[in-house]
């Protein structure tokens, strides 16, 4: 990705939010022509949510949205009923996936280099090593301490395998981890309907939330017309800020997992419960939220699936192995600092 594609979009991102809306509408319509109408929406959440009736409000009514709802919270799936999202089923159930790949932890970037270092063969050889050193050798052009490498702290729990050739102490984990589960739970199913029916999808991805998303949108922008890929980001340049003040001037229904919106003193608006939400077995990125994290929140609304998440399918183990908290249930109202404690 060049430099100045690079600055083009930021600077795009950095635009006033009035000017970001006209972006998206243009690029939405353009992306509509384009196609000849023969579009969809894949929804899932608040962000998509809001693009759905965003494209309802300025370019047509007649769009179709589909959705592997039945991975969504409850509260979410009651919304797509309220909104005529076709329903689609996923390729594997949820259980199924864990049990023949592995857990979907960390990031989608990292799982798939786990699942790497978990699987040895000798045609990933070369990659192998580019992950447990960074060096990628005559295939890579003999660069060092490159990106591949996973991260010290992981290879220090999942290196394990590959202690025998690096002479190396690391945690070989007692559990299988995957990225595959987007594959066989929404990508697939999505997949699947856009050729059966020669539609495009339009997306809410925002380069905000970073990793391998905003790499792509910076590289690829807003509208990406491909050989193999065709799609519609028109959210691309939106901060999480956009989104919300979108959601509440459109007066989008907000699934109950989300709470309310809501603005905090200095203006920032934020939303009560859930700040994201996806399927209810996912892992990705649980290893940076500060509690009550997607786990919490998912005890107190659901205990049953809770449980059986947690002790059936063994979520609780890996969540003990990467060093997140779960079994001590959070009391939110009950935290008390230090500081309340002396007086």
């Amino acid at each position: 990705m060049g430099k100045l594609q690079v600055h083009e979009f930021m600077q795009r991102q950095s635009l006033p939010y009035e000017a970001k809306i006209n972006h998206a509408i243009i690029k939405a319509q353009e992306f509509y022509d384009r196609m000849d109408g023969e579009v969809y929406v894949s929804v899932g959440g608040l962000d998509s949510i809001t693009l759905l009736l965003f494209l309802r409000e300025h370019i047509s009514r007649d769009i179709p949205s589909i959705s592997v709802s039945v991975l969504e919270d409850i509260s979410i799936q009651k919304i797509h009923d309220e909104l005529g999202v076709i329903k689609l089923k996923p390729i594997k159930s949820k259980t199924q996936v864990i049990r023949d790949h592995g857990y979907p932890v960390i990031s989608k970037e990292k799982a798939n280099k786990i699942e790497l270092l978990q699987n040895p063969t000798d045609k990933n050889t070369t990659v192998r090593n580019a992950i447990m050193t960074g060096d990628t050798g005559e295939y890579g052009g003999w660069r060092k301490g490159t990106r591949m490498k996973l991260p010290q702290k992981w290879l220090e729990l999942f290196g394990g395998p590959e202690n025998h050739k690096y002479g190396t102490t690391y945690k070989t984990a007692p559990f299988k981890v995957s990225n595959k589960c987007c594959h066989y739970l929404k990508e697939k199913p999505c997949d699947n309907y856009a050729k059966s029916t020669g539609k495009k999808p339009y997306l809410g991805l925002m380069a905000c939330e970073g990793g391998q998303r905003e790499k792509a949108l910076m590289k690829n922008g807003c509208n990406y017309y491909g050989k193999t890929v065709t799609r519609s980001c028109p959210f691309a340049i939106f901060t999480r800020q956009d989104l919300l003040q979108l959601s509440l001037d459109l007066k989008v229904p907000v699934p109950e997992i989300y709470g309310t919106i809501e603005r905090h003193d200095n203006g920032t608006l934020y939303t009560t419960r859930a700040q994201r939400t996806g399927c209810s077995m996912c892992g990705f990125g649980i290893h940076i939220e500060k509690r009550p994290h997607r786990f919490d929140r998912l005890r107190e609304d659901n205990p049953k699936e809770w449980n059986f998440w947690m002790y059936t399918m063994g979520w609780g183990e890996v969540l003990t192995y990467i060093g997140v908290e779960w079994e001590n249930e959070y009391q939110e109202d009950k935290q008390l600092t230090l500081e309340s404690v002396a007086q």
